[in-house]
């Protein structure tokens, strides 16, 4: 019976790393605060080499979904390096990351209007062993592309984050499909202002994993999860104002 759970293990661990997944040793289980995230992926590790695509339906949920995007890349980094950010035009104030752990010296932003051109760009950064990471802002993403995406990754180690506004094809090759909704943040107790940025985060679908939904802050360079109870509470402090 041992040898036969050994070989299980070993073609699960075979099959895996041919579908991008890198071994457990190589990645880092909880360095941003994502325990109640964790084990869904397989070997409860975030599957940071991977193509990973944030789908919105507003500017709102855009927003969320990079300050999301930035917090994953700040936490789950396995190397240091530049960030190259492909985008139809540049619309984030970099110096608005840093609070999610981001230097924007290190951000490299390509404007480029063609779908085909973004896509070539996105391809070539992946393939760069000193890039860190690659964001794309790419409203079409199929599934040839993002499969060639992953073949680049699974040389370079390099993660892929995509987002994707009102896309109209949700068949691709991704490790994992997200989607972010801001919340009302919560208020401390003798503080003034606002408290720290939240976010309803679904995993609509992971690779060999299982899909949820969480209420998350972002809070001392850390993810966080968020009571149910404390974030209804939040709401009912915005509509009374």
């Amino acid at each position: 019976m041992a040898a036969k759970a050994d070989i299980r293990a070993r073609l699960q661990q075979e099959i895996l790393s041919l579908q991008g997944f890198r071994p457990a040793s190589l990645a880092v289980a909880d360095a941003g605060g994502l325990a109640c995230i964790s084990h869904c992926f397989p070997q409860a590790r975030f599957p940071f080499a991977g193509v990973h695509e944030f789908l919105c339906s507003d500017e709102e949920s855009a927003t969320a979904s990079i300050a999301f995007i930035a917090g994953l890349l700040s936490s789950y980094s396995q190397k240091e390096g530049a960030i190259f950010w492909v985008c139809p035009a540049r619309q984030i104030f970099p110096p608005a990351l840093i609070p999610f752990g981001l230097s924007p010296q290190h951000i490299f932003f390509l404007a480029l209007k063609r779908e085909k051109e973004m896509a070539w760009a996105v391809e070539e950064a992946l393939k760069c062993n000193a890039v860190a990471s690659v964001v794309g802002e790419m409203r079409e993403l199929g599934f040839t592309a993002s499969r060639r995406f992953q073949l680049a990754i699974e040389q370079s180690g390099v993660g892929c984050f995509v987002l994707r506004r009102n896309p109209h094809n949700k068949v691709t090759a991704a490790v994992t499909r997200w989607q972010v909704r801001h919340l009302p943040s919560g208020v401390e107790e003798g503080f003034p202002g606002v408290g720290y940025p939240r976010w309803q985060v679904t995993l609509q679908k992971v690779r060999n994993g299982q899909p949820g939904m969480w209420n998350l802050e972002w809070a001392n360079g850390r993810f966080r999860h968020v009571p149910r109870l404390a974030v209804l509470h939040g709401e009912q402090q915005r509509k009374t104002g």
